[in-house]
């Protein structure tokens, strides 16, 4: 195709005669390709982005200072005239980037390797910009960041390019003072909320939620979600005088304006908290939150309960789990007694259906007298007890999630889930949450229209986004809410959640209509530049130039497919009966189907040699491609976990929708998160009761989760060693020894010890030996492991985490009436939430456990092995393989307790005293005592080798008395081997070895057992007992 003819505005555009000429050829081409795809698409092929960029980039003249107000907000009463001509000239230029920037992600990518991105970030500052260059250059951010997110590479996903940029320490401050902006201005709103909007759509990694977290973006939404409490009336009666007593009448927040946007402060805050504890205590314990929700004691509120909203009525009944309510909470139904079904004729409790008026009046709560007279000096005294006290932000949020609907439930049920899961909410909250919130997260999977409407038509262009974005991440939010808790997925199977789901599911795989597709435009396939064209001409990424931007409704429904997948493995883990309904609704083989990757993200991670756990961000599919994105295989790797738990299931349909082959394949998949996902999966498929184990080891599943287990990521280590220990129990003898020598004794060793455990046992090999120390072997993960065996990348790197995470003091401190800070005041906040802060920035504490799980399993990889029926041949082949000092010292270590890992603050307060040490963890103690057990289950001289290890044998005697019922049955078990004698020629042998143990004082161990409270414990004892008093 030809070029077409260079336009005269252009020339204007890339050679202006003057600021004014500029300014008026961009307005121009504003107002022509507003509006007009096909316009947009001829000024890209045109090469109109780099005059576009070149006019960002150019540095900002110093200009008049922008003017402000008497309590320093920027003035935003603005016009036309108020801008310079440069200024103008950017405005314009950012307005006609944005608008292209909807056309096609290829012209935003492009964006990203060009200086223009980066000159708008940096001028986002709205002190030293005019507010309407502000305004529109966030809509352009935003615009990009859609259109990134319909690559094809990377569908739905940020790009990391432009979230590194927008979620760095840099850009931080720019985000606060937009957020913190006092005017009520609807250009200022319209700046918050866009900021809002967009901190939620590129702040997608832990290491991007913690910038802005240190920045005090999180800080400044909080006190953005406090101006809404202040605005819809749910103030706590008195908050206003408690914030003046005790200094915090500063961080007391106006009313948010009627302009003001609650929907991106709350989805933003709900994607900054998402798995951490620490910064959703820091939302909670936030100076706004904390002065509009003081701390109040339940029992200083009158003695009645119980209302829909905007109402109060005496209860129908009080509790005890009722005695720590809060004001907010009268405002909310009453939540029946567990042991109580809740009765339909509650007036009180209103169906689900019941309309809620939208008028301002009925959402601002109308305290009665007895609430607005409670005693402040008492509410001031709970101050004291904060840490055992809910923040009524929670039930202000069951409040907003009730009344509100779209989006702002959603979000608001997202965070109320991230406070439930961090442990920030009260025990009785469960309840409340299965009642009120888990119905309407399930009713949000619904659609007005019907199944047949919805296969055709839902997923075009015509549904109103908030539907799209409900169907597509209330599934999700479900999921993380159920999770590990059997009362609240009864709740949502109650409402019917898993009929909802799989439909959802089924829909997701209906073909696109042929009208919602559509040709995707790119530049390239309608011009090839020839030699004679300019360098301006070619603008779009030639690596990206043959890709094509990912239809909005094939991106819809790979989400729905991911968050349903989510969804249906979250109800079903623990109960038989749930899986048995997801697999009567006819899922199975839509499962199976999203097992399948795209074929370029189908290659081998092992075909180079093994191991390289790259994550490649290609290999993501549309939906008009077979195939699908890493995050719905992953989920559908949850979904066959889950339901392979049930053995009838495993058995039958798993087997017939032949599930097997497409998670064996994925093993090997170039994506090593999928490579995890596939691995947790294969666990539950290589069982000994599973028909799908032999064809698994025929296609080589051995070698590769062997080759898992010497993975660099410490998850799939672990997955690999769980696979090999369900692989190995009970299988034939050959086949253990394989496995073993495929795996390697050599690494095995250093799978189940630390560091300094290693070196103990290099030591005491070397010596026996009579040879030089060697320098003991590195770690599996490469990094600096310190003496008392936790893992830390250096201490340059600890000591860089601290200060990233460090929290200003003066942000929590009291001020005086002035707003000057009370100098040595210190808020009891502060101390809680710093425990919290160290104990998830710990590096070493979460290596340490990271650790104890992977040593864990290798433990019971041993323990499988030498478990079963002729177990002497694999347990001799054990002993030759490590050496049996070897093995012998190694459970000891395990068994033995070590020192404890203090934190900073712990070292500082412990200087000069001893320190500490603490037990092992119960799956290790009960990992090791077991393989003692299994030992003595062999032949009668593997009895006797075990008998005579004396120091061995005396450190199982803290774990008699161990608090946990489990600890205690294994090391009975041991002794109960030990007495054991399989014929009268072993008796005389049994004899002695019970009278060894007797001497050690494991007789009289086991007399002080007979009452113990399991009954489990009890009758082991008892077996016990029987054998000793049979050979003495």
């Amino acid at each position: 195709m030809m070029r077409p003819e260079t336009p005269p505005l252009l020339d204007k555009i890339k050679n202006p005669s003057s600021l004014a000429e500029h300014v008026q050829a961009l307005r121009a081409l504003k107002n022509e390709i507003i509006g007009h795809e096909q316009k947009k698409q001829l000024w890209i092929e045109l090469g109109v982005l780099t005059p576009l960029l070149r006019t960002l980039s150019n540095p900002k003249t110093e200009g008049k200072r922008l003017s402000r107000d008497v309590n320093g907000s920027v003035n935003t009463k603005w016009d036309s005239s108020s801008l310079g001509d440069e200024e103008q000239a950017r405005l314009q230029a950012t307005i006609i980037i944005g608008s292209l920037a909807h056309e096609s992600s290829i012209f935003a990518s492009s964006i990203l390797r060009t200086s223009g991105l980066s000159s708008m970030v940096s001028g986002l500052s709205p002190g030293q910009m005019q507010p309407q260059l502000v305004l529109a250059t966030l809509r352009a951010l935003n615009a990009i960041a859609d259109a990134l997110s319909l690559s094809s590479s990377r569908p739905g996903i940020p790009d990391p390019i432009f979230s590194n940029l927008l979620c760095s320490n840099e850009c931080a401050p720019n985000w606060v003072r937009i957020l913190s902006q006092s005017s009520t201005a609807s250009t200022v709103q319209q700046q918050i909320s866009l900021a809002a909007s967009l901190i939620a759509k590129t702040s997608r990694e832990e290491r991007h939620h913690v910038a802005l977290t240190n920045g005090g973006v999180l800080d400044a939404l909080a006190t953005r979600l406090a101006s809404f409490v202040v605005s819809k009336g749910f103030v706590l009666p008195g908050a206003d005088q408690i914030a003046q007593n005790e200094g915090r009448s500063a961080n007391f927040p106006s009313p948010a304006p009627a302009s003001a946007q609650l929907y991106p402060i709350l989805e933003a805050l709900s994607v900054l908290i998402h798995d951490s504890v620490f910064r959703a205590a820091r939302l909670l314990y936030s100076p706004a939150i904390v002065a509009v929700f003081p701390s109040i004691q339940g029992n200083s509120l009158p003695e009645w309960y119980g209302s829909p909203p905007g109402q109060l009525h005496p209860p129908l009944s009080r509790t005890s789990e009722q005695g720590h309510l809060n004001a907010i909470d009268y405002l909310l139904p009453p939540i029946p007694s567990p042991s109580k079904p809740p009765l339909a004729s509650n007036l009180a409790f209103p169906p689900l259906g019941t309309p809620v008026s939208k008028s301002k009046a009925s959402r601002r709560p109308s305290w009665p007298q007895d609430v607005l007279e409670m005693n402040i000096d008492s509410q001031s005294a709970a101050a004291d007890s904060i840490e055992e006290d809910e923040s009524p932000l929670v039930a202000w949020l069951f409040c907003i999630a009730r009344e509100e609907d779209g989006l702002i439930r959603l979000t608001a049920a997202s965070i109320l889930t991230v406070l439930y899961k961090a442990g920030l909410t009260h025990k009785r909250r469960e309840s409340s949450l299965a009642l009120l919130i888990v119905p309407l997260l399930v009713r949000m999977f619904d659609d007005e229209r019907s199944s047949a409407e919805m296969s055709s038509t839902s997923l075009s262009k015509d549904v109103p986004e908030t539907s799209r974005e409900s169907k597509e991440r209330a599934p999700a939010v479900l999921a993380m809410l159920v999770t590990d808790s059997i009362d609240l997925q009864k709740a949502a199977v109650d409402a019917h959640a898993i009929k909802k789901l799989s439909q959802m599911l089924k829909i997701a795989f209906d073909p696109i209509p042929e009208n919602t597709q559509g040709s995707t435009w790119s530049p390239f396939e309608k011009h090839t530049p020839s030699p004679g064209d300019s360098a301006d001409s070619v603008e779009v990424d030639k690596g990206r130039s043959q890709e094509a931007q990912t239809p909005v409704v094939a991106i819809h429904k790979l989400k729905v497919r991911e968050s349903a997948l989510k969804a249906l493995a979250a109800l079903c883990p623990f109960k038989d009966e749930y899986r048995k309904m997801i697999i009567d609704t006819g899922v199975t083989p839509f499962v199976v189907e999203s097992l399948r990757p795209t074929g370029s993200n189908n290659q081998s991670a092992h075909a180079n040699g093994g191991g390289d756990e790259t994550k490649t961000n290609g290999s993501h599919s549309s939906s008009r491609s077979f195939g699908n994105p890493a995050s719905v295989i992953i989920a559908a790797c949850g979904a066959v976990r889950a339901l392979s738990r049930s053995v009838s299931i495993l058995r039958t349909s798993l087997i017939d929708a032949g599930v097997a082959m497409p998670v064996f394949e994925l093993l090997k998949n170039a994506d090593v998160e999928v490579q995890i996902a596939a691995t947790a999966a294969v666990c539950n498929l290589v069982v000994e009761f599973s028909p799908m184990r032999e064809p698994i080891m025929r296609a080589g599943g051995l070698k590769i989760l062997c080759q898992h287990t010497h993975s660099t990521n410490q998850r799939l280590r672990l997955n690999g060693l769980w696979a090999l220990k369900h692989l190995v129990f009970t299988a034939e003898n050959d086949a253990k020894i394989q496995c073993f020598e495929e795996l390697g004794q050599g690494w095995l060793v250093q799978l189940i010890c630390d560091d300094a455990e290693v070196a103990a046992l290099t030591s005491l090999v070397l010596k026996r030996d009579g040879e030089l120390m060697m320098e003991a072997p590195p770690r599996a993960s490469g990094n600096v492991v310190e003496s008392n065996g936790s893992e830390a990348h250096s201490s340059q790197m600890v000591m860089q985490d601290e200060e990233d995470t460090k929290m200003s003091d003066s942000d929590f401190r009291p001020t005086t009436q002035d707003g000057s800070r009370i100098l040595g005041a210190r808020d009891p906040l502060i101390d809680k939430l710093s425990v919290l802060r160290e104990a998830e920035a710990n590096l070493a504490t979460k290596a340490r456990r990271d650790d104890g799980a992977v040593q864990e399993q290798g433990l019971d990889f041993i323990r499988n092995i030498i478990c079963g029926q002729s177990s002497e041949p694999v347990i001799d082949f054990l002993f030759a393989a490590l050496g049996q000092d070897k093995l012998f010292n190694i459970l000891a270590m395990k068994l033995r307790p070590s020192l404890a890992n203090l934190t900073s603050q712990d070292r500082r307060l412990s200087q000069g005293l001893e320190r500490p040490s603490v037990q092992p963890i119960s799956g290790i103690i009960i990992s090791a005592c077991f393989i003692l057990v299994h030992i003595a289950a062999g032949h009668p001289r593997h009895r006797q080798i075990l008998v005579s290890q004396t120091e061995l044998l005396k450190l199982l005697f803290p774990y008699f008395v161990h608090s946990s019922g489990q600890v205690r049955v294994a090391a009975v078990w041991v002794l109960i081997n030990l007495t054991w004698y399989d014929s009268n020629d072993d008796e005389p042998a049994s004899k002695a070895r019970a009278l060894e143990l007797k001497r050690l004082g494991f007789y009289t161990q086991l007399e002080s057992m007979e009452q113990d409270p399991e009954l489990d414990v009890r009758e082991r004892t008892k077996t016990a007992l029987f054998q000793f008093r049979r050979l003495l």
